[in-house]
């Protein structure tokens, strides 16, 4: 239990912090707001320095692949468009349970505004439990949980890709509605550079060909940030406030232990900036992200913006195949920006896709159950929990 009259004598401290950090920030706010208008000056020349010496560099920067002083307001929604959204949950494996075993539960959602058709949402669960799927991992010292995350990830955009090609699979009825096919999160799936080559081959290539399939049947696909905490459009201020005549980090700063001299706004935050720059229904330029887990991404690598939605600064993510089609672009943001009115302040499609998804207590109890009853039926003796998780379930606390 949480001691509340301990707790009190903290607050008055943390008051004062706040409040210190408050001003150092809009400091730091209005020093990146100069920063990007001397950035703009040499956009070009920038450009080229980040491209030539990428390599060299400590820090990510995002490439601007339009003039940083772009603002763009974002178009109405038209009357009729269907929006596709999935998002997933689980029950990890756990060695107190009737049965060593995990299950991934992804969430669907197809909603249809001026068709006079009926939604869907509904969910599909798998339960994975043979050798391969617990152990396989393990060979390249990956924890079953983990490794439970990233096929989670793959269920989530191969069911997104097929629900939304079956719908719009020309030359159908829908095939010149206007869509969208969201996930919830970023589509840099920064996981992957830490994970071997022959485990990231499991991975990877089935999302990509989802993402084919999706641009095959000519249906954008967005990935939404709510309260993003990048700063990857920001490091490429950096280059401006490098005090060098070359951006060679490593030549020049390998023996800094603190920050770095290009670091003049740090912690400074993307959305922050942009949140002081953007009105209600705008984005800001487009950037190509420089990570280098895309290099393994083929023709999708991944471009982002900022779109101020009315509610927060939401960082958008989309593949390459969008951002170059500007007809798909201004179509996947304008029915995002819809998306979020409708939802009263984020992606209405995908707050249902979780909601459908979420596994709760009660869910997994009842899981169990009925994998005991059918130990039970298969004439399994000795099937129960551990007395561990038993005294837990149990407790009066």
């Amino acid at each position: 239990m949480l001691d509340l009259t301990k707790l009190a004598s903290q607050i008055p401290g943390i008051s004062q912090h706040l409040r210190v950090e408050a001003a150092a920030s809009r400091q730091r706010l209005e020093l990146g707001q100069q920063l990007l208008l001397q950035t703009l000056a040499r956009q070009e020349e920038l450009v080229q320095r980040q491209q030539k010496w990428r390599d060299r560099m400590t820090f990510t920067a995002a490439i601007p692949v339009e003039p940083l002083d772009t603002r763009v307001d974002l178009d109405s929604p038209p009357e009729s468009q269907t929006v596709f959204a999935t998002d997933g949950s689980q029950i990890a494996p756990s060695h107190h349970e009737i049965a060593y075993c995990y299950l991934i539960n992804v969430g669907r959602v197809m909603l249809h505004y001026g068709q006079s058709l009926y939604p869907l949402l509904d969910s599909l669960p798998e339960v994975f439990y043979r050798p391969e799927d617990l152990y396989v991992s393990r060979q390249w010292g990956i924890r079953t949980e983990e490794w439970m995350g990233h096929r989670r990830t793959v269920s989530e955009v191969t069911m997104l890709a097929e629900m939304a090609c079956r719908w719009v699979k020309p030359p159908g009825p829908h095939f010149d509605i206007p869509n969208l096919a969201m996930v919830d999160g970023s589509l840099i799936y920064w996981f992957l550079e830490g994970l071997p080559g022959e485990a990231r081959d499991r991975i990877l290539p089935p999302i990509l060909e989802a993402w084919e399939q999706l641009r095959s049947v000519n249906v954008p696909l967005l990935g939404y940030i709510s309260a993003a905490r990048s700063a990857e459009a920001l490091n490429f201020l950096r280059l401006q406030a490098c005090p060098h005549e070359t951006p060679d980090c490593m030549t020049h700063c390998a023996n800094f232990i603190d920050k770095l001299p290009c670091q003049v706004i740090d912690p400074l935050r993307d959305a922050a900036l942009w949140g002081s720059l953007l009105e209600p229904g705008q984005r800001s330029p487009l950037y190509r992200s420089s990570a280098r887990i895309l290099d393994l991404y083929e023709g999708h690598r991944i471009y982002f913006c900022y779109v101020n939605v009315g509610t927060e600064i939401a960082r958008i993510e989309i593949p390459e195949w969008v951002a170059q089609n500007s007809s798909l672009l201004a179509q996947a943001l304008s029915l995002t920006l819809a998306q979020v009115h409708k939802g009263y302040g984020y992606p209405v499609a995908l707050a249902e896709a979780h909601n459908q998804a979420v596994v709760r207590g009660g869910d997994r109890v009842r899981f169990f159950a009925l994998l005991e009853q059918q130990m039970i039926r298969a004439g399994l003796r000795n099937v129960g929990t551990s007395y561990k998780e038993a005294r837990k379930r149990g407790s009066v606390g």
